[in-house]
């Protein structure tokens, strides 16, 4: 509960008015959990398609009636959604946000049954990530990160829509290399082929592997079977740990380094500088927080990637470091103009 202003019992009680009036939005958890709840009962698709009343938003989606009254007043309250009248619901410009169809995809991001939800649900064992610095994931879900996806496909599969997610962020990398003298690019933890798809659609001749889990690769199979690319592409379901696919002479990995420790990312290059031989080249491409224009991103991104995998956010020289370690050069980095980093590499040896 909330301190009263009018509660001047106690010499302290301004004090604490004062402490809870600045803290407030730092602290409050109600409205984004809230928020998360609406988005993962399709409250806002539901609105709109009609059921606005609180008896047949109830019934439509599975709640009890009261408890998402309440729900809903706290929400109108915050200026998400708008009661038109008494108990029944309307959408404005901020509930239009949690659409399905949105092409920000914030319910996707925000609903607690996906990947999206669960990614921040992680965040309540915060205290056993900062005190052994051990990932809170498993503490919260009960395996490893990576484990759990593999054994819950309803979360995998969102996840791999949400690294597919994105069009222009997909083109902006893409965009970021040359592709014109490619003959077969191996996609190093492609997920479902999205961004391989691109690179193919620029460089017409290549051909390209994607490389990921079985399951995950299952999904790229379907993907790139609808972009009528199973001739140019193929799909390999393995560990990126283990010796990768031979013949290609570009091994990408994007966004990929960033979820795994130092020991981790230098096996994954490794195997990539192993694949790629002499001859080949790695592309390693991560966001722009590595080059610290926005340390606020760059700060949340680096205690989120531990608290989830282990992983960490790191600077141009980190990455560069990682390479050195794993047998590579970087040759050259490019800053694209949606803020990726694309670091061009070669065998150091």
């Amino acid at each position: 509960m909330s301190p009263s202003s009018d509660d001047d019992s106690a010499p302290e009680s301004s004090a604490w008015y004062s402490a809870w009036q600045i803290l407030a939005t730092r602290i409050d958890l109600v409205t984004p959990w809230a928020i998360r709840a609406a988005a993962t009962l399709r409250l806002a698709d539901l609105i709109a398609d009609g059921a606005d009343g609180i008896e047949e938003l109830s019934g439509r989606s599975g709640t009890d009636p009261d408890a998402l009254s309440r729900l809903l007043r706290h929400l109108v309250s915050q200026g998400v959604f708008v009661e038109k009248q008494a108990g029944r619901f309307g959408i404005n410009d901020v509930a239009a946000l949690l659409l399905s169809d949105h092409p920000a995809g914030m319910k996707a991001m925000l609903d607690l049954d996906g990947f999206g939800g669960r990614m921040d649900v992680a965040f309540t064992g915060l205290l056993h990530t900062v005190r052994t610095g051990e990932p809170a994931w498993e503490t919260v879900f009960g395996s490893p990160f990576w484990e759990y996806l593999a054994d819950n496909e309803n979360v995998a599969s969102s996840f791999d829509a949400m690294m597919a997610s994105g069009d222009d962020y997909i083109l902006d990398a893409v965009g970021g290399y040359d592709w014109s003298e490619a003959a077969h690019v191996v996609d190093v933890g492609g997920g479902t082929g999205a961004f391989l798809a691109e690179v193919l659609q620029a460089a017409p001749t290549a051909r390209g592997t994607v490389v990921d889990l079985p399951a995950t690769a299952a999904r790229a199979r379907e993907f790139l079977a609808m972009r009528a690319l199973e001739d140019r592409c193929d799909v390999v379901g393995q560990s990126f740990f283990d010796p990768l696919p031979p013949g290609g002479d570009v091994y990408v990995v994007r966004r990929v380094v960033h979820d795994w420790s130092d020991v981790e990312a230098t096996a994954i290059l490794r195997r990539c500088a192993e694949a790629a031989g002499s001859a080949g080249r790695v592309v390693m491409i991560e966001s722009r927080g590595i080059a610290g224009d926005d340390p606020a991103m760059f700060a949340e991104m680096n205690l989120r990637m531990m608290v989830l995998a282990g992983g960490r956010e790191r600077s141009v020289d980190d990455y560069a470091a990682l390479a050195a370690a794993a047998g590579l050069r970087v040759d050259t980095t490019r800053t694209t103009p949606l803020g990726h980093i694309v670091f061009d590499c070669t065998s150091a040896s």
